[in-house]
């Protein structure tokens, strides 16, 4: 009969076979496992790597779409900018063309304009030799044929006109009027009448509302040309402010045809401004009216005075005299003198 031990051993041995299998199916399992597990981490792995793969793909069609873009930008910029170069260069050209041909052209106006100031600065030239001692202070009898006696004026047919502006000749030689100093005497210049000149001078006027011509007009002008006959008188300091006063000499002419009084025209013998008997040499006519009244050599006086006292003040304001302050002033001043004494009847014995 078997011993008690002998029968444990075999059970013994079961248990332990049986534990060994266990365990292999137990690693089997997990072995199978770490498979299965391993298939899935590689499919999703692999999944994941499609997706990236196309999403690049996708990007890298877009990046070649902008490029290509890009590179057709840039081409057309590159045409556009050939173009734009090329209409520049043609536009300077003709900038350039025309800008020599204006040249040509302005080049040429110049030596045609340099010949006639040449041609014109002779003629002035050959006025000033024959006006230059025509000046408001010493007239010249060549050229005013009307200040010369009766016996010494040549009779010519039509009217000689003395108007109390300058013409062309005249202006053209008033440029170098230069005033005539007074002799042996001492002057000082008056610093209301200066500053009252300086004044004027700055915006030259004939409006005789200027404190300049205001004083002169109230002091000189108004007296000057205040005759017996006051309606004349205004009559004939219009003609003189307005520059359409003629003097003429009254040689031996007929009358005119224009029926005026008697009276009122004056006669050879007769002033027409004073009313007074007296030799009358010289006639007016006011304006174009065709009338004439016969004047004394003492109205005479008087009225070419105030004609030359304007005459140099429109030279100053048509800028023809070209002189210093001062020395304009002092003219202005001997002009202003001419008038105080013709006022008070002193006049050239050739009136």
């Amino acid at each position: 009969m078997p011993s008690k031990g002998s029968k444990e051993e075999p059970e013994a041995r079961c248990q332990d076979a049986g534990g060994v299998d266990e365990t292999q199916s137990a690693e089997q399992l997990n072995v199978s496992r770490l498979r299965s597990s391993s298939v899935e981490i590689r499919e999703k792995g692999s999944e994941f790597l499609k997706e990236e793969l196309h999403k690049a793909q996708k990007e890298l069609k877009l990046k070649d779409k902008e490029c290509e873009r890009l590179s057709k930008v840039r081409e057309q910029l590159e045409q556009e900018l050939e173009e734009l170069t090329a209409s520049l260069f043609e536009e300077a050209h003709k900038m350039v063309r025309e800008a020599n041909t204006k040249q040509a052209a302005s080049e040429k106006q110049l030596r045609e304009a340099r010949g006639k100031i040449d041609m014109l600065q002779a003629e002035v030239t050959a006025l000033k030799t024959l006006v230059i001692t025509s000046t408001p202070s010493s007239p010249n009898r060549e050229l005013h044929p009307q200040l010369q006696s009766p016996s010494k004026a040549v009779f010519r047919k039509g009217h000689g006109r003395n108007k109390s502006t300058s013409s062309a000749m005249v202006s053209a030689a008033s440029q170098n009027v230069t005033p005539e100093p007074v002799s042996h005497e001492f002057r000082e210049v008056d610093s209301i009448l200066f500053a009252e000149f300086q004044a004027w001078k700055e915006t030259p006027t004939l409006d005789k509302s200027c404190s300049f011509l205001e004083r002169i007009y109230r002091e000189d002008v108004g007296p000057c040309l205040d005759f017996t006959k006051q309606e004349l008188s205004e009559l004939v300091r219009v003609a003189v402010e307005q520059n359409t006063l003629t003097i003429e000499p009254a040689a031996s002419q007929a009358l005119p045809a224009v029926k005026v009084a008697a009276e009122e025209c004056g006669g050879p013998k007769k002033c027409a401004l004073s009313g007074l008997s007296r030799t009358c040499k010289h006639r007016i006519m006011l304006g174009d009216s065709g009338s004439y009244y016969y004047i004394s050599p003492s109205c005479r006086a008087r009225i070419t005075a105030v004609c030359n006292f304007f005459t140099y003040i429109r030279y100053i304001q048509q800028g023809l005299v070209r002189q210093d302050v001062e020395l304009m002033y002092w003219e202005v001043m001997r002009l202003r003198r001419e008038m105080s004494l013709a006022k008070l009847g002193f006049y050239p014995s050739d009136m």
